[in-house]
């Protein structure tokens, strides 16, 4: 079991793994690391507001939040390795979600490119 610390250092590591025509695009969105998810299954999980639905009004709004959960990417993963590909994986996928990508699409992307 990796420290909070540690866990949050593979989600940065993550995060500059995002091409940084993306990552530029990123804004008024909280990246939060939590142990656990409130419901069984979840490794993240995005709230808020795509940008592809977004307005002017949305200007003044609350961050965006996108959560990773660290006790399931443990659980699930056998090494090191496999843990830090796993939130990669898992940070990609969320911010496709903040990038307007619903579900299905996001895991058509995956199988697309070998991810999960």
């Amino acid at each position: 079991m990796l420290s909070e610390t540690e866990f949050d250092a593979l989600v940065t590591r993550a995060l500059r793994r995002i091409p940084p025509r993306f990552r530029k695009h990123l804004q008024n969105v909280a990246i939060i690391v939590e142990r656990e998810p409130s419901r069984p299954g979840l490794l993240g999980l995005y709230q808020g507001h795509p940008l592809t639905t977004r307005s002017v009004s949305h200007s003044f709004t609350l961050p965006d939040r996108i959560t990773i959960y660290q006790g399931p990417h443990e659980r699930m993963s056998r090494n090191p390795a496999e843990l830090e590909q796993m939130v990669a994986d898992t940070v990609w996928h969320e911010i496709a979600h903040y990038f307007g990508m619903d579900e299905t699409r996001v895991r058509r992307a995956e199988r697309k490119h070998g991810i999960r």
